[in-house]
């Protein structure tokens, strides 16, 4: 079992209270002040999880700065008030950053007990095979 230190624990925290903001504020109407709290929550909780060097390396790579540029440039147009563009320009930089891992994920929930048997459908598995 891996041990998880207590700041891994907040960081977790932060990270799932930065989703929430953000869908919260996707669900209201692209509230702008919600989609800003998500993303400063979101971030520093990566930063909490994985560490500020890991962070600032895992952004900073040379082979995605187009993911990182969108990422955070739709943070800042969000924060200059266009919600709606904003976050169609960072979905973009997050599925370019975090698209490596999807596969990961995917395999990882297909080994938990009810999400499993949703993820064995034979739909399910032509998905996740094309990537």
């Amino acid at each position: 079992m891996i041990e998880i230190t207590d700041l891994q624990k907040i960081g977790i925290g932060l990270a799932g209270f930065g989703i929430s903001f953000l869908f919260l504020g996707m669900l209201l109407l692209f509230d702008k002040g919600l989609l800003a709290i998500g993303n400063i929550l979101f971030i520093s909780g990566l930063g909490c999880v994985i560490g500020v060097e890991r962070t600032l390396r895992f952004f900073f790579q040379r082979h995605k700065v187009k993911g990182t540029t969108a990422f955070f440039g739709g943070i800042v147009i969000v924060l200059l008030g266009f919600p709606i563009i904003g976050m169609i320009i960072e979905s973009y930089g997050f599925f370019a950053l975090f698209s490596g891992f999807f596969p990961v994920a995917i395999n990882f929930l297909g080994r938990v007990p009810i999400l499993g048997s949703l993820f064995n459908l034979p739909f399910m598995q032509k998905l996740s095979m094309n990537e």
